[in-house]
């Protein structure tokens, strides 16, 4: 709910578009969703692959990778 209003008052990206920016970047990584963390205006997005879940960390409002579990 917090994510929706942040987006309605154009304060982060809407997720399809960080979806867009991200998911090219995983290959091979099956997409599994996201959370979101309005304090710190942070989507995390969860894949799998090949067994291993990998955490990306994006910024909401930039839509640029903060943080990678499998780097």
């Amino acid at each position: 709910m917090r994510a929706l209003q942040a987006r309605k008052q154009g304060r982060i990206l809407p997720m399809p578009e960080i979806e867009r920016r991200v998911l090219p970047q995983m290959e091979g990584a099956q997409y599994l969703g996201f959370d979101f963390e309005a304090s710190v205006a942070i989507y995390t997005m969860k894949f799998l692959r090949n067994g291993t879940v990998i955490w990306v960390e994006v910024d909401a409002r930039s839509g640029q990778i903060v943080g990678r579990t499998d780097r």
